[in-house]
């Protein structure tokens, strides 16, 4: 049974950094696709990087986080990484972890597998 569960999230000010990591019970190495969604107070949950198994792993991010964030995966370990950087008070929300067997497509309904999110607050 797949299980994803994130840490790493907490409180940063502006411009700090921080790493997210999302834990797979034993399944990582068979999701060929990995990602991070959040979702602030009143929006609607959105992509925020994905990351498949194409090669050495092609990634994407959103228009918002590119070149402030870097998506990574360690299979040996079963872990997917989210390295923040350059943080803003609009960063702030719900990470959630999320993987899927299939290599394409990053909206919500292309991945079926989900953790329960953690809590990164940027403060201004």
């Amino acid at each position: 049974q797949v299980q994803l569960v994130e840490s790493g999230g907490g409180l940063v000010q502006t411009a700090g950094s921080l790493r997210l990591s999302c834990a797979d019970s034993g399944r990582t190495s068979m999701m060929f696709k990995m990602g991070w969604f959040r979702q602030a107070p009143g929006k609607e949950r959105e992509f925020v990087a994905g990351i498949n198994s194409i090669g050495g792993g092609l990634t994407n991010y959103a228009d918002s986080v590119k070149g402030r964030f870097t998506i990574s995966r360690d299979n040996a370990k079963n872990t997917v990484y989210l390295q923040m950087n350059s943080l803003k008070p609009e960063d702030t929300g719900v990470y959630y972890c999320a993987g899927d067997i299939k290599n394409y497509g990053w909206s919500l309904n292309d991945f079926d597998y989900w953790g329960q999110g953690t809590q990164v607050t940027v403060s201004s």
